[in-house]
């Protein structure tokens, strides 16, 4: 809201809060782009495949030491170690909107 025009922050927030979780905007503030697409549902889809092969890596019937590596699903890597000098935010912490911005424009 500038000089009192525009929308109440109230308003921008009500609806940044009803964005969906597979969103860039909820993507940028869980971690990175490749967090993009990423909801819910899609994480449980994901868990459910790492399961049926993990069942069927336990159940099958293979020769002894013989039972196959299943790749597990691949995912976005939450951050890890975050950079001491001002770099990336540490996973969990909130994230500024001057800060998504950035990371939406590609400035740095």
């Amino acid at each position: 809201m500038i000089e009192g025009r525009g929308p109440s922050p109230y308003f921008v927030l009500a609806l940044a809060r009803r964005l969906p979780d597979t969103s860039l905007t909820i993507a940028l503030a869980s971690g990175d782009r490749e967090h993009f697409g990423w909801g819910v549902d899609r994480h449980i889809q994901a868990d459910i495949f790492d399961a049926i092969n993990q069942n069927t890596r336990a159940t099958g019937n293979w020769g002894k030491g013989k039972a196959p590596k299943i790749p597990t699903w691949p995912r976005p890597k939450p951050l890890k170690k975050p950079v001491k000098d001002g770099g990336e935010k540490k996973a969990g912490k909130r994230v500024s909107v001057a800060e998504i911005y950035k990371r939406f424009t590609g400035r740095r």
